[in-house]
């Protein structure tokens, strides 16, 4: 492979890697669940993220206004609900799924800035494959949870806010943003997984199996993506981030045994299209402050 190949496609696979990343490492993070549940292995995660984001990026080294600080707030704010609701979506129903469903938000997002006729197309794709994730009248071969159904959608809206909040957060540098956001995002969801875990959360075994889910499904991912983000059009990067629910799929399958009908295959097709035909056609300017937005998709 020449060194011009070589340069068009490492970006590409970087992204690919980090969606394979945050399958594996939240499929092993599932097998936490038993033992000291959806909240405590959240907790986990998202602390050890932000310790290790922290230790790379260094963040105090850069000072924040009072109007900085209060956007990285909310930002962290939706960026913990998006993972705590997401966790306790995975006790519930298939990885894939709850993927699928919650890139619902982002999409929404980017069809509500864009407001095109061919944007009804991408959205009645998208509402189509919820619709076959989420039968009514007749049997997908595989029940669904309410409760899991309910925050996978809550994580959806999370995302949807995150992505918002995000785009205002000016010149603050991505990794004092991403850095800072996932503490903030630590005070929301470790609480939770204390009030779940208790002192379980202490046990030696457990911190090293958190501290490795973090590594492989937060610290190594999004260090990727930053990495890729830079060197890809704004539609090649959304593409190959489209990918993630049928990777997720397919990871929840190898990983956890989680098998799904041809229906809802055909579901998580059609969302994964409908992300896809977005971001081939959005216009460039929007297209990058989405893209850039989207770019902290790993930390979920």
């Amino acid at each position: 492979m020449s060194k011009n190949s070589w340069n068009h496609w490492w970006p590409v696979l970087a992204v690919l890697g980090s969606v394979t990343s945050l399958g594996v490492g939240t499929s092993l993070a599932k097998q936490l669940f038993p033992l000291i549940g959806a909240q405590g292995t959240s907790a986990l995660r998202v602390g050890f993220a932000a310790l290790i984001l922290v230790c790379i990026w260094r963040p105090w080294r850069w000072t924040l206004n009072r109007q900085q600080a209060f956007a990285l707030l909310r930002f962290g704010l939706a960026l913990g609900c998006m993972n705590l609701l997401f966790y306790m979506a995975l006790r519930d129903i298939p990885f894939g799924l709850a993927v699928a469903i919650e890139f619902s938000g982002p999409l929404a997002v980017a069809i509500y800035y864009s407001r095109r006729a061919v944007d009804f197309v991408w959205l009645a794709l998208a509402v189509a494959g919820l619709a076959l994730i989420l039968p009514i009248g007749h049997d997908s071969g595989l029940h669904l949870s309410p409760t899991g159904v309910a925050c996978a959608v809550g994580a959806a809206v999370c995302w949807a806010l995150y992505i918002v909040l995000g785009r205002r957060l000016g010149q603050i540098p991505s990794g004092q943003a991403v850095s800072l956001g996932l503490l903030c995002a630590a005070l929301v969801v470790v609480p939770f997984g204390v009030a779940e875990a208790g002192v379980k959360l202490l046990s030696p075994s457990i911190l090293l199996f958190g501290l490795m889910v973090a590594a492989i499904s937060s610290a190594l991912p999004y260090t990727l993506e930053m990495m890729a983000l830079r060197r890809l059009p704004p539609a090649t990067f959304g593409i190959a981030l489209a990918t993630e629910p049928a990777i997720a799929a397919f990871m929840g399958m190898l990983l956890l045994s989680e098998h799904l009908s041809l229906v809802q295959w055909a579901a998580i097709a059609c969302i994964m299209g409908a992300a896809m035909g977005s971001a081939m056609t959005r216009p460039p300017s929007k297209a990058q402050a989405e893209t850039a937005a989207k770019s902290a998709a790993t930390a979920t």
